[in-house]
């Protein structure tokens, strides 16, 4: 055998031994089998799919287009005592825009835009921003950055638009096919009457959160339950026939306040006057109804526009009326003759040795006039605003006594009106040093607020019954009371102890040279008071003071009640019956016949003092 043939057999052999691909056929063959593979492959996944996880990729699908909106609670309203509203909710919403919607005419990319999409697309912009500066203001061009931002799909545009306005803007967009203009419901907190009663009333704050007075006592009250609502969306808004699950809000309450808002205006109007006229830092007035406890007006100065407090000094917005505590001064008598008088003590007509000056320890005490010793019938201490005379008809009755009479009246306690921040302000305990009771006798050695002593005094006048203060009337229409307040009338002092107190107060009305003393028509009663200020850095005096007047009329019967305190006048001589007195003579002068209250039948007689 050749080498030549023996090499053609081994080629032979191999051509037909070579791989099944080297041949056309083998390779479709092998192609024909790979497609079956694949094909099988998908027919399973589609039969897992279809058959088997159907309900899970559902469920799945339809998860993504749900969409929740919060359906914010409308917060209850504050009236006044005749019904005039103080505050409210307005429904308003902040607009929101899609640039990407705006671009696509809603397609987003998940679907293929038609000639008419571009069409639309093309001059939405504009369109949109014509509709905006229509109906929220402003210029059209000033709009146009906004909606043509096409990196982000949620752009604020404007906040608080009244929702009416929206669904009018909305309504206009359907009828032109534009898209991509949506709103955020975002309740909007009103006050009528700006800075009315600021102070007592309180304000929401943009986020919708109260933030001081009554708004935020009342928070839970007023603030209701939001709702939600759940529903299939798609980037062009809700899908008309898909799920739609809706948990209503439940709405909060609204309340009825005892005060007068007209009083209220003159009130604060008055305070304005004083504080320009006197330089004084602040003031605070309370109007009562000493037979019911009810405010009538609990104004602040200076105050702020509950609508815009963001422009407010933070010392301007709190309720100094309830919050500030201070020495009352000679106001304090009122309530140290109701107990020496009411415990037999002493009697009107009871004489008294008054010394020149009394030092007790460290410590000397004068009278605001200089004198030796003198003879005053406990009348005449009372009419003069005698400290020594005072001081030594109080040390005839044993501290505790003294003590209970003055926590009876509501001293050292807060009234829980219901006004968040109120201070308990300070009485002593029983133990306490001869020179604190004899300090705490013509009002120093402790200290009040506002309201508290109002409601105090109210109870010495009224017949000697104490009556918890109140300025909230009314829950939905129906009577409210604080939870923490204890409304139980009380007897504090007889009658004839409440008669015999007006009485003084009336003497010390008749011997003053004023007019801020006298009310054309009715007999008044009065006493006023002048007291130092404790400094918050040293908790010492530092030379400013606190003055005050209260005054009760017609004194027969008292049915008002005001109580005017300034906290540190600048000028030299300042005092209760210089600056107090004015505001609480005005204030009484239009409240008497705002209330069709009967002038007296009779005239005041000056009884003796000495």
């Amino acid at each position: 055998m050749t080498l030549k043939s023996s090499t053609n057999r081994q080629l032979s052999r191999l051509r037909k031994a070579r791989w099944p691909l080297a041949s056309p056929v083998g390779r479709i063959r092998v192609l024909l089998i790979a497609i079956a593979v694949v094909f099988s492959l998908c027919a399973g996944r589609a039969l897992q799919v279809q058959a088997f996880d159907s309900s899970a990729y559902a469920a799945e699908a339809a998860d993504q287009m749900k969409q929740t909106q919060v359906l914010p609670a409308t917060r209850g309203d504050l009236t006044d005592r005749y019904g005039d509203v103080l505050a409210y909710t307005e429904q308003t919403v902040n607009v929101i825009a899609d640039p990407k919607a705006i671009a696509t005419n809603g397609k987003m990319g998940l679907q293929p835009m038609t000639a008419n999409d571009k069409a639309i697309a093309a001059t939405a912009p504009q369109k949109l921003a014509d509709l905006l500066a229509k109906y929220l203001g402003g210029v059209a061009a000033d709009y146009l950055p906004k909606l043509t931002d096409e990196k982000i799909s949620y752009k604020v545009i404007a906040k608080r638009v009244p929702a009416e306005t929206f669904q009018e803007l909305q309504t206009e967009m359907k009828a032109a096919g534009l898209l991509g203009l949506t709103r955020a419901v975002a309740p909007t907190r009103r006050y009528p009457n700006g800075t009315l009663a600021a102070n007592l009333i309180g304000w929401v704050n943009e986020q919708g959160d109260a933030a001081g007075g009554l708004e935020l006592a009342l928070e839970k009250l007023l603030h209701g339950t939001d709702g939600k609502e759940v529903y299939d969306g798609s980037p062009n808004g809700k899908i008309p026939l898909g799920d739609n699950v809706l948990t209503p809000a439940q709405n909060g309450h609204s309340f009825g306040l005892t005060i007068d808002s007209a009083l209220q205006l003159m009130a604060e109007q008055r305070i304005a006057k004083a504080l320009a006229d006197t330089g004084a830092e602040a003031a605070a007035v309370i109007v009562m109804d000493p037979r019911t406890g009810e405010v009538l007006v609990m104004a602040n100065g200076p105050s702020f526009d509950s609508n815009d407090p963001g422009k407010s000094e933070a010392a301007n917005m709190g309720n100094r009326a309830v919050m500030s505590v201070y020495e009352p001064g000679s106001v304090q008598k009122i309530l140290t003759f109701a107990a020496l008088f009411d415990s037999g003590t002493v009697e009107p007509d009871t004489k008294v040795k008054v010394p020149g000056f009394i030092k007790q320890d460290q410590f000397t005490i004068h009278d605001w006039w200089n004198h030796g010793t003198i003879t005053l019938r406990a009348r005449g201490v009372f009419a003069k605003s005698s400290n020594l005379g005072t001081i030594t008809l109080a040390r005839k009755m044993p501290k505790q006594q003294l003590r209970d009479y003055y926590a009876s009246f509501g001293l050292g306690q807060r009234t829980n009106v219901g006004i968040g921040g109120e201070s308990a302000g300070v009485l002593p305990k029983a133990t306490m040093p001869d020179y604190t009771r004899d300090g705490i006798a013509f009002g120093t050695s402790l200290s009040v607020t506002a309201l508290q002593n109002a409601t105090a005094v109210a109870s010495v006048v009224n017949g000697g019954v104490y009556h918890a203060p109140s300025v909230i009337s009314t829950m939905d229409g129906q009577p409210f009371t604080p939870s923490a307040q204890n409304t139980t009338p009380r007897r504090v002092i007889s009658e004839e102890t409440s008669e015999q107190v007006r009485s003084l107060m009336e003497q010390q009305a008749l011997n003053q040279k004023s007019n801020s003393f006298r009310i054309d028509g009715y007999r008044i009663g009065t006493k006023t008071g002048t007291a130092r200020l404790v400094s918050a850095d040293c908790k010492c005096y530092r030379g400013e003071s606190v003055v005050s007047t209260i005054g009760v009329a017609p004194i027969e019967n008292p049915q008002v009640l005001v109580y005017s305190v300034v906290w540190n006048p600048k000028y030299n001589g300042a005092s209760g019956a210089a600056v107090a007195a004015p505001i609480m003579h005005d204030i009484m002068a239009l409240a008497l016949p705002r209330y069709a209250v009967e002038p007296s039948k009779s005239k005041g007689v000056k009884l003796p003092l000495e």
